[in-house]
């Protein structure tokens, strides 16, 4: 078994817990934390505001409880507005990481308009501001000893294959590549791989059910309709190499993390084992990938 096994994460999205107002029914934090630790999780990502105690003495004290590590935070932030500057929003989220240990910043360049079913078209104006953006933000969090990374996602201003070419020709920041959101905004994740590795720094592994993320790139579905009734599946039972790119990563010197995603929308409380079912099977699926690598 490889050391790359240890750098399997989980994220509270994996339990429906999201930053979207009205996205669904959010799971308590003592049965999300206790779940994600049973399923011999050793890390995770922090989490939407109000998942975790607002202080980072808190958060630090609530992970070390569940003998979890904190590796970072999702962090929306608005990059293509030439009158919005995110760098002090940014650094009061670098103020919570140190407490946790926390080292990676998850950057979404959001449109400014609430969800992700929608966005305005960015004009070369609003690209040369983020892209702008971009690269400052990796130099502040560069300086507290933070690595900043940008994830496409779908609904926001870096969605669709063309972005994502614009962010790697334009700015110097690193990539998290979201096999999921990468797929469903019409990029091949294992094609981008190939093309970039040495600029993907952070991993959010999602399989996918194709025919539903093309409806949704027609037009006929909504994101979070698609989500609601199953568009993202365990890791291997859906539509992306998942195998692929994690082999590719790994011959070129990986040392990231491969965090679990595949986010769900509840609408009440589990009764059963709910989300942690699928993790389960995300978690032995890239464990079962991993451990067989050089």
């Amino acid at each position: 078994m490889t050391a790359a096994v240890q750098r399997v994460a989980g994220a509270p999205i994996s339990w429906g817990v999201c930053e979207v107002p009205g996205w669904g029914y959010q799971m308590d934090p003592k049965r999300v934390l206790t779940e994600m630790r049973d399923l011999g999780l050793t890390a995770t990502e922090l989490g939407s505001d109000g998942f975790l105690p607002a202080s980072p003495e808190g958060k630090a004290e609530t992970l070390d409880r569940y003998g979890l590590h904190g590796l970072g935070n999702f962090t929306p932030v608005l990059l293509h507005d030439p009158n919005h500057d995110p760098r002090p929003e940014v650094d009061r989220v670098l103020d919570g990481f140190e407490a946790v240990g926390a080292r990676v910043l998850v950057l979404s360049a959001i449109t400014g308009l609430l969800g992700y079913d929608a966005r305005p078209a960015l004009d070369e104006d609003g690209w040369r501001t983020l892209l702008g953006n971009l690269d400052r933000l990796t130099d502040l969090a560069s300086d507290r000893g933070v690595r900043a990374v940008l994830h496409p996602h779908v609904g926001t201003m870096v969605e669709t294959g063309d972005d994502v070419q614009q962010v790697l020709a334009g700015s110097t920041i690193s990539l998290c590549l979201d096999t999921g959101h990468m797929l469903i905004g019409g990029s091949d994740p294992l094609a981008v791989t190939r093309q970039a590795p040495d600029r993907i720094a952070h991993t959010h592994l999602k399989d996918v059910d194709l025919p539903l993320a093309k409806r949704v790139q027609s037009g006929e579905l909504t994101y979070t309709d698609a989500v609601k009734i199953g568009m993202y599946k365990p890791l291997g039972q859906g539509d992306v190499d998942i195998a692929g790119v994690v082999q590719h990563l790994e011959a070129h010197d990986y040392d990231g993390w491969y965090v679990l995603e595949q986010d769900a929308i509840l609408t009440e409380e589990p009764l059963d084992e709910g989300p942690a079912a699928d993790v389960r099977a995300s978690a032995e699926y890239i464990r079962s990938v991993l451990s067989k690598l050089p």
